[in-house]
């Protein structure tokens, strides 16, 4: 039997060969008739570390060339592609029950990234990230993390190249999510609460509010100081770059073939939105075939009330990091000291959109929705009933926005085709969905003055 023959009578599972994994990641860049703007350079962006010396160069000229590059396709290395067929292709779903739970005529798919070793689609970009970092000589790779996603796949990544780990976990996360930092340390990575009393940037975080509950840009801002003070270290980013997204096409790549034997093309794609690594890996791809074939398809970001940088941020230019050492870049931000509610969500609090994805929402290629988090873990508890997959709260943000399709599609008697990604697994997040049974969540949004504080030294 073939393999697309087993797939049509499993009824609602698409799977592919391991030798059907992409030999190439997409880039975006060449099919996009707008500007993306390039980063700033200049005195007035030239970072220094918190003794005063340049920060060094922190990508390997590999991936540096990547993120610059004009070419449509990019070969992915061999050693990668090998590391990808220990679990890729993903299963593309059908969520029949889920549609049956819901009365709508609407098909709804959904690209199932919580088969990797680390659970998330991280693991994407963290294995060529460690395969180029190790081919130019580094020894140790410094990161920051959100909910963890990013700090347990670039750990595990780093093991099979002899690679040390050091990751920068937010604090909010760290105390929610205790069992992500062990997985990093199982996997050899050293692991520090952020912000910490090991940087400069973290003591002076503390020092202005010593309950601080963290964010990604002070873990970032912490990382690349520590990795300029130790020889033979390098930071490294687990989204919003454009090197980052390039690698997570590998998702998109394979749910076009997927959804082609289902026969079905998407009207509706969804993805939540933290820095955008997630939802450009899913949606890039069908943007390129939806422009081939004029399908008219919607790309819908979803990120929190609680960090909204697209519908309720400005298009600026501004760092990646709370301390403003990175190059600044034109994104849609809150501003980088911006510090978010200390949601579940930890992986959708930064508090800017990537470059990419930002020009396009700007030119209304690309659209954007805010959920609160009672009905984030109402979407995710509904489909775990239903498909038997516990959504993690990143990922139940796309899972609340796809019901909502399916529901307006109910209103209106369409047969709308949705497709949704679910990066992760939420089974290290069951201390989160205990507190939502228990009527333990709240809802949180900045004020507009919150906002306007934020981003007033930017204007």
């Amino acid at each position: 039997m073939t393999v697309e023959q087993s797939v049509n009578a499993a009824g609602d599972v698409f799977t592919m060969d391991p030798g059907q994994v992409p030999r190439h990641w997409y880039n975006i860049l060449p099919d996009l008739d707008i500007e993306v703007p390039e980063p700033a350079r200049g005195p007035s962006s030239a970072p220094l570390s918190g003794e005063g010396h340049p920060i060094q160069p922190q990508l390997p000229l590999s991936m540096f060339r990547q993120a610059r590059s004009r070419s449509r396709f990019v070969e992915i290395p061999e050693p990668v592609r090998a590391q990808y067929q220990r679990w890729r292709p993903t299963p593309l779903y059908r969520a029949t029950r889920l549609e049956r739970e819901l009365g709508t005529p609407a098909h709804i798919y959904f690209k199932y990234e919580g088969t990797s070793p680390s659970g998330s689609h991280k693991l994407n970009t963290a294995l060529p990230q460690a395969y180029y970092y190790q081919r130019s000589g580094i020894r140790e790779i410094v990161t920051g993390t959100g909910a963890g996603q990013w700090g347990s796949a670039l750990a595990m990544a780093c093991r099979p190249y002899g690679i040390g780990c050091t990751v920068f976990m937010v604090r909010c996360s760290y105390e929610q999510k205790p069992y992500r930092g062990v997985l990093m340390r199982l996997n050899g990575a050293r692991v520090l609460l952020s912000p910490s009393e090991e940087t400069e940037v973290g003591r002076a975080a503390l020092r202005a509010d010593p309950d601080t509950p963290g964010s990604l840009g002070i873990a970032n801002a912490e990382a690349i100081e520590y990795a300029n003070s130790r020889p033979g270290a390098r930071f490294s980013i687990g989204s919003g770059e454009n090197h980052v997204l390039l690698h997570q096409t590998v998702i998109g790549e394979e749910a076009l073939t997927q959804m082609a034997m289902a026969g079905e093309f998407p009207d509706v794609v969804i993805g939540a939105m933290g820095a955008g690594s997630n939802f450009a890996g899913l949606t890039f791809p069908f943007y390129r075939a939806a422009k081939a074939e004029n399908a008219g398809t919607r790309f819908v970001a979803v990120e929190p009330e609680a960090c909204p940088k697209m519908t309720r941020g400005r298009y600026l230019m501004d760092h990646t990091d709370y301390s403003g050492v990175t190059p600044m870049v034109k994104m849609y931000t809150l501003g980088h000291k911006f510090t978010a509610y200390h949601i579940h969500a930890g992986g959708l609090r930064y508090h800017g959109a990537a470059p990419i994805v930002s020009a396009m929402y700007d030119k209304g290629l690309v659209e954007a929705v805010s959920y609160g988090q009672t009905r984030v873990f109402e979407a995710g508890v509904a489909f775990a009933k239903a498909e038997g997959i516990v959504p993690a709260p990143e990922s139940a943000h796309a899972v609340a926005c796809a019901i909502d399709e399916a529901l307006e599609a109910r209103r209106r008697q369409s047969r709308r085709v949705i497709l949704f990604g679910l990066s992760g697994h939420g089974l290290l997040d069951l201390g989160a969905y205990e507190k939502y049974l228990s009527g333990e969540i709240v809802d949180s949004a900045p004020s507009d003055a919150d906002i306007q504080a934020s981003l007033r030294s930017l204007e």
